[in-house]
């Protein structure tokens, strides 16, 4: 099985960069991943929220084949704790599926035609995160799920 995270727009500070970095790496040993930045909107000042959502909408699901499990990354979705996490990732793989893709929207959440085509939604926390610093909590979160699957002792229990 494949991962991807779909994200939009750049992240702009070179810590957070190294970060997503050192964790893309490492969970490269477990799975194959993919982050994939959506550059942010040109001339996004001119358009509505509508606008602006249905336009990063359009990009996202070109991304997007029929096959794909796709999961948004949205504050109304499903809250599991990282061992819950890890089954949920178990379940996927053990399905035959080819490819989950995550999705991370822009700064005013997903077009209506994102909804209609995701397969669920996860929310990483009741808190609001900024849209570069969720990535880094994300893909440690992805991370951490392998290494319960294998027993490793990243996670404590």
């Amino acid at each position: 099985m494949n991962i991807k995270l779909v994200a939009i727009g750049k992240t702009d500070s070179k810590d957070l960069q190294n970060l997503i970095a050192d964790y893309t790496k490492r969970l490269g040993f477990y799975v194959k991943f993919k982050l994939e930045v959506i550059p942010d909107l040109k001339k996004a000042k001119n358009l509505s929220e509508a606008q602006q959502k249905e336009k990063e909408g359009e990009l996202i699901l070109a991304n997007i084949v029929k096959s794909d499990m796709l999961i948004l990354l949205d504050e109304n979705g499903k809250q599991y704790d990282s061992v819950a996490f890890s089954q949920v990732l178990q379940k996927h793989m053990n399905s035959g599926l080819k490819q989950l893709i995550f999705v991370i929207g822009g700064p005013y959440g997903f077009s209506p035609k994102i909804y209609e085509r995701a397969n669920g939604k996860i929310s990483l926390s009741k808190m609001t995160f900024s849209h570069q610093i969720i990535r880094l909590f994300f893909i440690e979160q992805l991370y951490r799920g392998y290494t319960i699957l294998r027993n490793e002792p990243y996670h404590h229990r």
